[in-house]
């Protein structure tokens, strides 16, 4: 077992590489294979669980690798005056990402051979989530930001290219441009600021900078934070983060496995996961870090609130994800880098376990997303509405459900640290959070049932993943309760160890909104006690607004046609009747002058005898015309 430890450790540039070899088998090799390409794709990515596992069994035996990372590299390129090396980072951060990245993706590939059974580009499918897979995994135990920009921008290729994979209707290539643009304006920032690093402080490896960053903080706290607020906007792109979220919920035009591996352990958590790798830059920059925790809780309220009234499932779950992230950044911005990456394990475990029920229940209802078109699947399907109540229990942070104990660390984290505001803001966000999620269960799986449907159970090899994320949902976030010594918080954290503690006091009001909020969703969609459109119409305006997710998507739209398209129209004109007209002009003005010159030269030797005869006769008179003049001159001036 040591030996296995050890081997992990050291050749942990295996775990990338080894969904990367199953991508180019399949593509070059497997195309018409369907059994051999699903097969070879969860093998490989299964061995990389494994060797994640011994990553983390090792992190484990040596705790000196908290304090003190693992880092192994080899010379990529280098230059005058530049040196980048490429290699692996290993600590408790990166080991429990691995575990999650390859545990997540495992599972959905599993689950993926059933839901994807009999669609034409099954092994292309394959093809894209090994990918997937590898650039996250590389992205995680990347050593410096360029290596890590690198993956950064193959996991957005993948994601378009999953986005859009049902690339013959309009809807998912336009979610797949939208989800691909949108994060390339994050990205814009995100290199500035990598470019900034380096120029600066003549570096970009991780652990180099964590020894400089402190004393480049007092010599230039305008510049660090300038660099903050650029590289945090990346993270604003990838993880969804107002006003970069809009992408996230129309990236639902993709398959239900697609929409787990990206919500749970992939693209999105990567803004997350650079914030946590980037903590001592934000740790030394104040008002940078604060922004970041202000901006992260609006957003889960920002977010919370839109899910309170969207009628389709896999949406519901998007808007849900946007606020849970707000959660992890929120976490990182009091200064909590434990609490965000205990969430953002946590969460993945509920989130897939939710995305891969809905994707059972679309699956048996042929695509119909409604959830009041549904209704009643209980009944039919027993085992999905377990799993789907299992992760609404959990995200909605009941005990001891795993939501509960990593929502709770940043509650209890965000009022130590004296965000005040932000906890009463997260607070409420809880309620909203267990009320939209009860709202969809209630009304999907436990309402009147709809005669048109005709729903059935998934096969096993759909619900065999479903039901480790459920356990995992339940018992997963005991690693990090505060009566495990050496738990979640040991391994995963910056600076000195913190034993998190119980707080009574958050934790009772915590659960006590959740169960207000079940209560409430329970009285409306459940027992029907209140109408929810006469609450609806009392809301007016308010629910008008929400519906129409405050009409930031108009409002882009209005400044893309205004500003983007106006701008364009402009400067065409100029380019057409300035540039094209001053260089035009130029063209004519050289044919007019060519064609009065050319008689210049004809090539007849009688023109040039008469040209050179003429211009003699004109030398003579001219010089006799200046001769007399000169002459009265100067008798003018002898008479004088």
């Amino acid at each position: 077992m040591t030996d296995f430890v050890n081997f992990a450790l050291y050749h942990a540039w295996l775990i990338p590489a080894l969904p990367f070899l199953a991508f180019v088998l399949i593509v070059f090799g497997l195309r018409r294979h369907e059994k051999a390409a699903a097969a070879t794709a969860i093998s490989l990515t299964g061995i990389s669980f494994l060797l994640a596992l011994g990553v983390a069994g090792a992190v484990f035996s040596r705790p000196e690798l908290v304090e003190k990372p693992l880092v192994y590299s080899a010379r990529w390129f280098s230059m005058a005056g530049l040196s980048v090396e490429m290699g692996c980072l290993i600590d408790g951060t990166s080991a429990m990402m691995l575990f999650v990245v390859t545990l997540i993706s495992t599972l959905v590939m599993i689950y993926s051979t059933g839901y994807m059974h009999g669609d034409e580009g099954f092994t292309r499918f394959f093809a894209y989530l090994s990918l997937f897979a590898a650039s996250m995994l590389g992205l995680v135990i990347a050593t410096n930001f360029l290596q890590l920009f690198v993956f950064w921008e193959l996991v957005g290729l993948c994601s378009y290219l999953l986005i859009g994979y049902y690339y013959y209707k309009v809807s998912a290539r336009e979610a797949a441009k939208k989800a691909f643009m949108t994060t390339r304006v994050g990205d814009f920032g995100l290199l500035v600021g990598i470019v900034l690093i380096q120029t600066f402080l003549g570096t970009m490896d991780f652990v180099e900078l964590s020894g400089k960053l402190p004393a480049f903080a007092k010599e230039a706290p305008v510049l660090l934070t300038t660099i903050g607020f650029l590289v945090f906007i990346g993270p604003i792109g990838k993880s969804g983060q107002f006003p970069l979220h809009v992408w996230l919920p129309d990236a639902m035009e993709g398959p239900s496995p697609v929409s787990a591996l990206i919500h749970a352990a992939t693209m999105v958590v990567a803004g997350v996961y650079l914030v946590a790798r980037a903590f001592t830059m934000f740790s030394v920059a104040p008002e940078a870090q604060h922004f970041v925790a202000y901006l992260g809780g609006f957003t889960a309220f920002f977010a919370a609130s839109i899910a309170l009234t969207q009628r389709e499932m896999k949406r519901i779950l998007a808007y849900s994800t946007i606020s849970q992230l707000g959660y992890m950044i929120m976490a990182l911005g009091v200064g909590s880098l434990t609490a965000s990456m205990f969430h953002l394990m946590t969460h993945a475990y509920f989130k897939a376990l939710m995305f891969l029920a809905a994707g059972s229940a679309l699956h048996a209802l042929h695509g119909k997303a409604d959830i009041f078109e549904m209704g009643g699947l209980y009944r039919k399907m027993p085992w999905t509405a377990a799993f789907m109540v299992i992760g609404a229990i959990a995200i909605a942070g009941i005990p001891p459900f795993a939501g509960f104990w990593s929502k709770d660390e940043i509650l209890v984290m965000t009022k130590l640290h004296g965000f005040t505001g932000l906890y009463y803001l997260a607070s409420v966000t809880a309620f909203m959070t267990a009320f939209y999620m009860f709202r969809m269960v209630f009304t999907a799986f436990f309402g009147k049932e709809n005669p048109e449907n005709h729903p059935h159970e998934s096969p096993v090899s759909m619900l065999v993943p479903m039901g480790v994320l459920a356990v995992l949902s339940v018992v997963g976030g005991l690693v990090g309760a505060p009566f495990v010594a050496k738990g979640f918080g040991y391994w995963v954290r910056y600076g000195a160890y913190h034993h998190p503690e119980f707080h009574a006091d958050v934790a009772g009001i915590s659960v006590l909104l959740a169960l207000l909020g079940i209560a409430l969703a329970w009285t409306i969609y459940g027992a029907k006690k209140v109408a929810a459109k006469d609450l609806a119409a009392k809301a007016g305006f308010l629910y008008t607004l929400s519906y129409n997710k405050y009409y930031i998507d108009e409002l882009f739209q209005w400044i893309n046609r205004v500003f983007a398209d106006g701008t364009g129209k402009i400067l065409y004109w100029v380019d057409l009747y300035i540039v094209d007209g001053i260089v035009n002009g130029l063209a004519r003005l050289t044919a007019f002058a060519g064609e009065r010159f050319r008689y210049v030269q004809n090539g007849q030797v009688q023109h040039y005898a008469l040209v050179f005869f003429a211009s003699v006769v004109f030398i003579i008179l001219l010089s006799g015309l200046l001769g007399v003049t000169t002459a009265g001159v100067q008798s003018g001036g002898v008479a004088g």
